[in-house]
Order: structure tokens, then C-alpha cells, then sequence
């Protein structure tokens, strides 16, 4: 049997809050709250058991079938988590992505450098003589 990490929580408890949905939607049973949700009626049974963790998709639908907060719901299932992370290396970047980031940021660096020292070079260019026009105009 596979268990997640949020039902290895003591306090997690996926059934308290099914049975609060149910009394709020006065509905008699896990089927009706299935059609509700709109979700297959073993999935219901699937968090009961232990057996599915209460995913992001159906605490949405939970959220915009009761007008409940997302806050609310997770905390009538004993989820007081504050972070989510599907696992330790989401999000990293691997190896050699690593390495091409470094050097794609080392050559914004560079780039950023190199405007400025041109645009240094144009005021200066601005204020010769020889770039501003001249009153002199031929009649």
C-alpha cells in the first residue's frame, strides 16, 4: 500500500474534512459529494483510506464548490504545511543547465557593461562641436 508524506502527518486527517464538506453541502453520502466534485467515486474512497492524498486540483474544486478557503479546507484535514515541494531537486537546475545559466549570466554581466560605457561615448560624442549644427546657414 503506498502511503504519502502528508498521511504520515499525525495529524493529517482527510476524513474530517469529507465529512464537513458533507454536512455543508447536505448530501447523504461519499457518492453524492463525488458528483458534487465531480470526481469518480473511488477517488473518494482513495482519500478515506489513506490511499490518495487531498491533491491541489480537487482542494480548488472543494474551494470553488463550498466558497471555502484553500486555508480552511487544508486545515479541516489537519495539513498545517506551509511549503510545497514535490520533491527535494524540483526546481534545480541540472548540471549542465547549471553551467549554461552561470555563463548566460556572465555575459548579461558583460553586456550590461558594455552600453554604458557606449553611451558614455556617445554623450561625449554630443557635446564636440563638430556634432552640434552650426548657426551659420547659407541664404
Amino acid at each position: 500500500m503506498a502511503h504519502h508524506a502528508l498521511s504520515s502527518q499525525e495529524s493529517y486527517n482527510p476524513n474530517h474534512l469529507l465529512d464537513i464538506l458533507l454536512g455543508k453541502m447536505q448530501l447523504k453520502n461519499d457518492a453524492a459529494l463525488s458528483r458534487m466534485l465531480e470526481v469518480a467515486p473511488p477517488v473518494i474512497s482513495k482519500i478515506r483510506h489513506h490511499r490518495l492524498p487531498v491533491g491541489a486540483s480537487l482542494l480548488i474544486r472543494m474551494h470553488e464548490v463550498t466558497g471555502m478557503s484553500i486555508r480552511d479546507l487544508r486545515d479541516l484535514m489537519g495539513d498545517r504545511r506551509t511549503k510545497y515541494r514535490l520533491s527535494d531537486a524540483q526546481g534545480r537546475p541540472k548540471p549542465e543547465e547549471k553551467a549554461a545559466q552561470q555563463a548566460a549570466q556572465q555575459a548579461a554581466q558583460q553586456q550590461q557593461g558594455q552600453p554604458q560605457a557606449q553611451s558614455a561615448q556617445s554623450q561625449s560624442n554630443d557635446a564636440s562641436p563638430s556634432s552640434k549644427p552650426s548657426g551659420n546657414y547659407a541664404h
